[in-house]
C-alpha cells in the first residue's frame, strides 16, 4: 500500500523529507469524516455524509482546491452548475402518475467495477467492501491512492442515489438528495486531482510511485465503462467525466511546469548574455533529456499493459513545451549571438538523433510539429542575417585597423613557404570560414544568405585596403608582394571553393591585385630612371653604364621570388619590357648624334648592351623573349654598311613589332642619315607595310604585345630634314 503524498500549491513539488503537516491534517480529517460516516450510515445507509466530506475537504482544499483551481480552474463550478440545473429540472416537474419508481441502472462497467455493477443491476444492498477498505470513506481511500476502490465505492454510491432518485425518494426533501449529489460530485472531483496531483508527482520527484501510477490507468478506464455516454434525461451524475483527456492535460501541464522552471534564474533572453542564454537552454536540454529517459524507462512499464499512450503523451507534451519555451525566448532575443544560439540549439541539439541519449530513445520527426512555426523560424534567420550583416563590417574594420597598427610599426611581412605573407588573408579566411559554416549547421539557405552578405562586405573591404594602404608610407617592395599575394590567395580558395557564389569578387580582386602589381613597377621604375639617362650618349661609348640599371633589376627580381609565381613572371615580363622600352626611348631622342665611326662603334656598344638586357632577364626566367629583337634591329640599322640591307631590318622591325608607327620610323632613320631619296624610298615601303599589317589585324599575342606603342618620339629638326 503505498503512503500518502501532499501535492503543494505552489509550482515546486515537495521534496519526501520536508514534513509533511498537511498530510496528518488530511489524516486526522479522513479519519473523523470515516466514523462521522460510520455513525451516519447507522442511521441511513444511503447517504455518504455531507458534514462529513464538508470536513474532510476543507482540511485537504491546500492539496486539491488550489492545484483544481489551476488544473480545472471551473471544474467545480460546472459540476454544481449542472447539478443544480438537473435538481431544478427534478424539482420543477415533480412527481408523475406514469413516472416509474426505479429507473434503469447505468451500464455494467467492466473489469474494476463489476462487483458493484452486479449489485447496482440486482437491486440487492452493497455487499460489504473488501478487508483492505473496510470502514474507510471514499475521502480516506482518496487520501492514501487506493484509487479504484474509491471510485467503486463511490460509482456504487452514485448508483444507488441516481436509482433513488427515480423512485421518488427526496420528493419530500430535495435538499437532501442536492446534499448526497454534492458529495458525490465533490469526490468525483477530488478523484480527478489525485489523479493530477499522480502525474505532477511523477516527474518531480527522484522515485516513481509505481503502485499508483498502476491504479491511474484502471480507474480512467472504470470510469469510462461506467459513464460512456451522456444520460438520454440529463442527469449530472452520470455525465462522463473524461479523466483520460483529464490525464493527458495533466501531462501537458507537468511538461510545461518542468520546461519552463528550467533555467528559471534567467527569465528572458533580453536579461542575460549570450553565456547565460546558453547556459540556459543547456539546462533546458537536460531536464528535458532526463525526463523523457525517466518516462521511457521507469514512468511507462509502471502503467503496465495498458492502453494509455504513455511516450507519446510525454513526448507531444515536452516537444510543445519546449516549443512554447523557445518562441518566448526568441522574442526576446537579440544580437547576433542570441538568435544563433536559438537557431543551432533548435537544428543542432534538439534536432539531433542523440539528443536523449540513446538511438532507440530519438525524437520522431514525423507525428511532432515543427519545433518552431516556419514563421517564427524565418523571422529567427531574417533577425539573424541582419544582426551578421552589420557583424561582418565591424569586423572588416578592425581588420582594417589591425593592417594599419602594422604599417605604422613598419612591421616587414613575414615569409611562409617562400612566399611574402599578409595576416590580413588569414583574418578573411577565417571570418568567412567560421560564419559559413555556422550558417550550413542551421541550414542551406542561410548558408547562401551568410556568403552574400560576406561577398558584399570583402568586394567593400577590398578597395579600402588597397586604397588606405597606397596612400600611407608603408608602401615598399615587400609589403605590395604581401598584398599581391594575398589577393591571389583569395581568389584562388575563397572563388574557387564558392564559385557560384562569391563570383562577384573576382573583379575587386583582379582590380587590387593590378594596382599592386603597377606600384611595385613603379618603385622599381623610380629607382631605374635616372639610369637611362647617360645611354646613347658619348661617355656611354666607353663606360659600362648599363651594369648599374641591371644589377637594379636583379636586386628587384629578388623580391619577386616571394610572390607567387604566376604574378611574379607577369611582374618580371613588365621589368623586362620596361627596360627595352625605356632603352629604345633614349635611343630615339639622343642628346647627342653620332657620325662616322661614332656611329659604328654606337651600333656594337647598343648590340652589346641588347645582348646584356637579354641574357640578364633569361637568366632571371622572364619568358617575354619576343623583346630580344627590338634593340638589336635598330642597333643594325644604325650600323649597317650596306644601306640595302636596311629595308630588310625595317621590314624585321615591323613584323616583330607592329605598333612601330612612321614617327618611330622617321626617328631610327634620322639616326642613320640617309639621303634624300633614299629615305623617301623606304618611308615609302614602310607605309605600305604598316598598312599591311593593319589591315591584316595582326595575330592575338601581337596585339598584346606593346613596345613601341608606348614611346613617344618628339619632332625634331633633323627628322623634319628626314621627311623633307
Amino acid at each position: 500500500m503505498p503512503s500518502p503524498r501532499t501535492v503543494t500549491s505552489g509550482p515546486e513539488l515537495r521534496s519526501p523529507k520536508e514534513p509533511e503537516e498537511p498530510r496528518t491534517a488530511i489524516q486526522r480529517s479522513c479519519r473523523s469524516s470515516s466514523v462521522e460516516e460510520r455513525n451516519t450510515h447507522h442511521k441511513d445507509p444511503s447517504r455518504l455524509g455531507l458534514g462529513t466530506l464538508r470536513r474532510a475537504f476543507s482540511r485537504t482544499s491546500q492539496r486539491v482546491s488550489i492545484q483544481t483551481s489551476k488544473e480545472e480552474p471551473g471544474l467545480l463550478r460546472r459540476s454544481s452548475r449542472s447539478l443544480f440545473r438537473s435538481l431544478r429540472r427534478a424539482l420543477d416537474e415533480g412527481p408523475t402518475a406514469d413516472q416509474p419508481q426505479v429507473t434503469a441502472v447505468p451500464p455494467e462497467p467492466s473489469k474494476a467495477a463489476a462487483g458493484v455493477s452486479r449489485q447496482a443491476s440486482t437491486g440487492a444492498e452493497p455487499e460489504d467492501p473488501e478487508p483492505q477498505t473496510e470502514g474507510k470513506s471514499v475521502a480516506d481511500l482518496i487520501t492514501e491512492r487506493q484509487l479504484l476502490a474509491a471510485f467503486e465505492q463511490l460509482w456504487h454510491l452514485e448508483t444507488r442515489l441516481v436509482a433513488e432518485k427515480a423512485s421518488r425518494a427526496f420528493e419530500q426533501d430535495p435538499t437532501a438528495y442536492a446534499r448526497r449529489a454534492m458529495d458525490v460530485c465533490l469526490h468525483y472531483d477530488g478523484l480527478a486531482a489525485e489523479i493530477s496531483a499522480i502525474v505532477r508527482e511523477t516527474l518531480g520527484s527522484e522515485d516513481v510511485d509505481r503502485d499508483a501510477l498502476a491504479e491511474l490507468a484502471p480507474v480512467v478506464r472504470a470510469e469510462e465503462e461506467a459513464h460512456p455516454a451522456p444520460p438520454t434525461d440529463g442527469d449530472f451524475l452520470r455525465t462522463p467525466r473524461h479523466w483520460r483527456q483529464h490525464w493527458e492535460d495533466a501531462v501537458r501541464r507537468s511538461a510545461q511546469e518542468r520546461v519552463q522552471r528550467a533555467g528559471a534564474g534567467a527569465t528572458s533572453a533580453t536579461a542575460v548574455g549570450a553565456s547565460d542564454l546558453a547556459q540556459l537552454l543547456a539546462a533546458l536540454g537536460g531536464v528535458v533529456r532526463r525526463d523523457l529517459q525517466k518516462v521511457r524507462l521507469e514512468v511507462q512499464p509502471a502503467y503496465r499493459a495498458t492502453d494509455f499512450p504513455v511516450w507519446e503523451a510525454y513526448l507531444r507534451a515536452f516537444h510543445g513545451a519546449v516549443a512554447q519555451r523557445l518562441q518566448e525566448l526568441a522574442r526576446e532575443a537579440r544580437g547576433c549571438e542570441q538568435l544563433y544560439l536559438l537557431l543551432d540549439w533548435a537544428a543542432n541539439v534538439y534536432g539531433s538523433p542523440d539528443f536523449l541519449g540513446a538511438p532507440d530513445l530519438a525524437l520522431p520527426t514525423e507525428p511532432l510539429p515543427p519545433l518552431l512555426a516556419p514563421e517564427v523560424w524565418a523571422r529567427l534567420e531574417s533577425d539573424y542575417t541582419s544582426f551578421l550583416e552589420t557583424k561582418i563590417t565591424s569586423c572588416f574594420d578592425r581588420i582594417l585597423q589591425m593592417e594599419q597598427s602594422r604599417w605604422e610599426a613598419t612591421e616587414a611581412p613575414e615569409v611562409l613557404q617562400g612566399l611574402y605573407h599578409a595576416p590580413v588573408s588569414i583574418d578573411i579566411h577565417m571570418l568567412v570560414a567560421e560564419h559559413v559554416k555556422a550558417a550550413r549547421a542551421i541550414s542551406t539557405e542561410l548558408e547562401a544568405t551568410t556568403l552574400q552578405i560576406c561577398a558584399r562586405a570583402l568586394g567593400l573591404f577590398v578597395p579600402r585596403l588597397e586604397k588606405a594602404f597606397l596612400e600611407s608610407e608603408a608602401v615598399s617592395e615587400p609589403q605590395l608582394g604581401a598584398y599581391i599575394n594575398a589577393c591571389a590567395e583569395l581568389r584562388t580558395s575563397l572563388l574557387a571553393r564558392f564559385p557560384g557564389t562569391l563570383k562577384d569578387l573576382e573583379r575587386p580582386l583582379v582590380a587590387a591585385t593590378h594596382s599592386f602589381q603597377k606600384h611595385l613597377l613603379q618603385v622599381v621604375q623610380r629607382d631605374m630612371q635616372p639610369l637611362f639617362k647617360v645611354l646613347c650618349t658619348k661617355s656611354w661609348l666607353t663606360q659600362d653604364t648599363l651594369r648599374p640599371l641591371l644589377d637594379k633589376v636583379v636586386n628587384f627580381a629578388h623580391h619577386l621570388e616571394h610572390v607567387t609565381p604566376p604574378l611574379a613572371q607577369e611582374i618580371l615580363q613588365e621589368v623586362h619590357r620596361c627596360v627595352v622600352r625605356e632603352y629604345l626611348a633614349q635611343a630615339l631622342k639622343p642628346r647627342e648624334r653620332f657620325r662616322g665611326v661614332e656611329r659604328v662603334n654606337g651600333s656594337q656598344k647598343m648590340s652589346l648592351d641588347a645582348q646584356a638586357v637579354s641574357s640578364t632577364f633569361k637568366g632571371l626566367g622572364s619568358e617575354a623573349t619576343w623583346l630580344d629583337q627590338a634593340i638589336p634591329c635598330v642597333a643594325e640599322i644604325l650600323g649597317e654598311t650596306y644601306k640595302d640591307d636596311i629595308r630588310r631590318h625595317l621590314e624585321t622591325l615591323i613584323q616583330s613589332y607592329p605598333d612601330i608607327r612612321r614617327d618611330h620610323i622617321l626617328a631610327i632613320l634620322a639616326l642613320r642619315r640617309l639621303g634624300r631619296s633614299r629615305n623617301q624610298s623606304l618611308l615609302q615601303h614602310t607605309q605600305d607595310l604598316l598598312r599591311a599589317e593593319t589591315k591584316a589585324g595582326g595575330s592575338e599575342a601581337s596585339q598584346d604585345r606593346v613596345l613601341f606603342g608606348e614611346i613617344a618620339v618628339p619632332t625634331s629638326v633633323d627628322v623634319l630634314i628626314t621627311c623633307i
